[in-house]
Parts: structure tokens; C-alpha cells; sequence
């Protein structure tokens, strides 16, 4: 049984091209006693994926990008029977395992087609590089390491997570931007509240990491979007644009905001260019590419304009709060404790990050799609009376 496995492997995981994964398929359609083996040779090689760094949810991302869905689905299985060992995961992966892609029962391909989808997804997976690790993998020793405390969600951001949901759904754009007001307000008091909190307490917490997927088309543009979002909740976005991702670094409260807004104005700014792309076409515009490009890109960089105006106002005013709450009591000052944490994620991001660099950016060339996504930042209402997401943009 193992020299068929070992025999297949060879011919497929170390060459280039179909010829291999079909002369490796063919040995393995040919012996049904292999199965067994192969598979727990799968779940060998995620577990590797994990000790460079690798989570589920990501695996997921670069098996989609580079094969099919079919691979996905496989791979998803590996996922679930390599993570079934543990008595307990890391922070973040329970979600991400609940969120894996359900295998399909239907369609099963034939012995050929099966083996040679999975030494196309084992030959995937055998390539991945290390990358820049978020959180340890399961079974290690949590000694030593910051972890993000283990609860249930909070809730505020429950109530966070609803507004936004109402906001991508509902059809009329005043509602939309009311609803996304409200959330961002709550979101900076529970990210004030949680930083003057750790100040009182003298809490050891410190920064964490998290990946968010940017997927084509338009990823620049969703990868400045991100940044903006994340400046704006005073953490550090870093993006890895040929893998897909980027690695947001900050305290847990502001990495959850982080995915929440970031994932919300991405609904919010597609649906918008939709709309907006329709009334081109019914105008007898056909440039729907250009038109998509400017729009994101106009989206994403008047969105962190306003982020970033917004972020002097919004944090002088709750310095004056704070230090009127505190007349008369030892109290920590919301400036200080907010440079500290500030300073303490590019310290880490920097020790993550040590080298990285400025990626170019394709300029914009249709002006209707950079006028429309404009208005459509705007409508997205990062602004307001009330208090806003703030924080410091940082350059990569």
C-alpha cells in the first residue's frame, strides 16, 4: 500500500504540469486499499500548512484561488478530520471551522478524478510557504504566548454586527447611513472603553493579529480600503498581495471592529458600484471594467480621507470627556493611553513586518466611476456628529 502512495507522490507532488498528477492519479485509481493511507497523508500536510503559519481559513482561500471548488470541498474535509484531534483550538478557529464549505455528497467523481483532485490539492498544499504566524497552532503550549481571552462575543458587538447587517440590507441609502453611523459610534466607545479599562487595571494584554482575506478583482483597491478601515481603528494593515490576504495587527477589540466595518463597507460599496454601473449601461456606457476600478478605488481612498480627518476631531473631543470625568480622580487621560497602544502595535507590526514594501498603485481612468464612488464613500457615512472610529494611519 505504501509504495503505491509513495510512487504516486513521486510521479505527481514533485513535477510540473498534468502529466505527473495523471501517471500519480492512475496508480491510485488502481488500488482502493490505498484510501485510507492517502487520506491520513492529507492530514499530514495541513498539519504542516498549520506550523508555517497557515489557519483554516486561509488554506480554504489559497485552495480556491488556485484550484476548484472541488479541491476546496476536499480539502475542507481534511481541515475538519485534522482538527478533530485537538480537545482545544486557538482563538479564532472555531469560526473559521464553522464557516468551512460543506462537501457534497452529490457528483463524487470517479476513482481517476478523485485521486488525481487530491494530489493536486496535496501538491498545493506540500508548496505553501511559511508565513507570518497570528496566533499558535492547535495542540501547541499556549506558555509564553499572548492569547486573545476566550469568551463569547460581546454584547455590543452583537449589537455592532446587526446594524451592519441592516445597513447592506435594506434598500434605501438614508437608513443605510444612519444604521452605519450608529454602529461606528458604538464601535469607538467600546474600543475607548476597552483601552481606558486595560489603563485602570494595568492588564498585560497585548497586541494580537488577524488575516482578511482580499480577493480579486479590484484587490488594490479592497487592500486600501482595508488599510483605511484599519488605520482608522488604530491598527496596522499589511498586505500580501500574492497570497491573497492581509494581516491586520492591533488589540482584539480593534481587530474585531476591523472585520466587522471592513467587511460591511465592502457589501455596502459593491452594491453601490452595481447600481451605479447599471445606470452607466443604461446610458450606453460599455466600460464596465474601468468603471469598477475607479469606483473601488475612489470608494476606498475617500472613505480613508474622511477616516483620517475625522480622527482629530473625534479623539480631542473624547480627551476632553475623559478629562472632565476624571476631575478630582486618579483617573488615566484617553491621549496617553491611546499613544501607548499606538505605539505598541507598530512595535509589533514591525516585528512581524521587519521588511516590507510600497506596492504601486493603477491610477484610476474613468471619471464617471471615480465620481460615483465618491458619492458613494460619502453616502457611506463615515462621519457624523457622534463620536467616530479613530486612530493613525500608517504608510506601508
Amino acid at each position: 500500500m505504501e509504495p503505491v502512495i509513495d510512487q504516486a507522490f513521486a510521479a505527481a507532488l514533485y513535477s510540473e504540469g498534468d502529466a505527473g498528477l495523471d501517471t500519480g492519479a492512475s496508480l491510485l485509481a488502481a488500488d482502493p486499499t490505498a484510501d485510507a493511507e492517502l487520506f491520513r497523508r492529507g492530514e499530514e500536510f495541513v498539519r504542516r500548512a498549520w506550523e508555517r503559519g497557515w489557519q483554516p481559513a486561509d488554506v480554504v482561500r489559497v485552495v480556491r484561488r488556485e484550484l476548484d471548488e472541488t479541491a476546496v470541498g476536499l480539502a475542507a474535509s481534511l481541515i475538519a478530520s485534522e482538527t478533530g484531534r485537538y480537545e482545544q483550538l486557538p482563538p479564532r478557529w472555531r469560526s473559521q471551522l464553522d464557516g468551512l464549505p460543506a462537501a457534497s455528497p452529490r457528483n463524487r467523481p470517479d476513482r481517476f478524478s478523485y485521486a488525481s483532485a487530491l494530489l493536486g490539492l496535496y501538491r498545493l498544499l506540500l508548496r505553501l510557504p511559511a508565513i507570518e504566524p497570528v496566533g499558535p497552532p492547535p495542540g501547541a503550549s499556549p506558555h509564553g504566548l499572548h492569547l486573545p481571552p476566550a469568551h463569547d462575543e460581546p454584547r455590543m458587538l452583537t449589537r455592532i454586527r446587526a446594524l451592519l447587517a441592516k445597513a447592506e440590507a435594506t434598500g434605501f441609502p438614508e437608513e443605510a447611513e444612519a444604521l452605519t453611523t450608529k454602529a461606528q459610534e458604538l464601535m469607538a466607545r467600546h474600543s475607548i472603553d476597552e483601552a481606558l479599562l486595560a489603563a485602570r487595571t494595568h492588564s498585560k494584554e497585548a497586541p494580537g493579529a488577524c488575516r482578511i482575506g482580499v480577493d480579486a478583482p479590484y484587490e488594490t483597491a479592497k487592500a486600501i480600503l482595508l488599510d483605511a478601515v484599519a488605520s482608522a481603528n488604530r491598527c496596522r494593515a499589511v498586505w500580501n498581495s500574492d497570497l491573497g490576504f492581509s494581516t491586520v495587527v492591533g488589540f482584539e477589540p480593534d481587530l474585531e471592529a476591523v472585520e466587522l466595518l471592513y467587511t460591511s463597507l465592502l457589501v455596502q460599496g459593491t452594491v453601490a458600484m452595481t447600481k451605479a454601473e447599471a445606470g452607466q449601461r443604461a446610458g450606453g456606457r460599455k466600460r464596465t471594467k474601468t468603471f469598477r476600478q475607479s469606483f473601488l478605488m475612489a470608494y476606498a481612498q475617500r472613505l480613508g480621507s474622511r477616516l483620517a480627518a475625522d480622527t482629530a476631531r473625534v479623539t480631542a473631543a473624547a480627551e476632553v470627556e475623559t478629562e472632565s470625568e476624571a476631575a478630582g480622580v486618579a483617573a488615566p487621560h484617553l491621549l496617553p493611553v491611546l499613544a501607548a497602544r499606538d505605539m505598541a502595535v507598530t512595535d509589533t507590526a514591525e516585528r512581524m513586518f521587519p521588511e516590507t514594501t510600497t506596492a504601486r498603485v493603477r491610477g484610476a481612468t474613468d471619471l464617471d466611476g471615480w465620481t460615483h464612488g465618491t458619492a458613494a464613500a460619502d453616502r457611506a457615512r463615515v462621519g457624523g456628529t457622534g463620536p467616530e472610529i479613530h486612530g493613525r494611519r500608517r504608510n506601508r
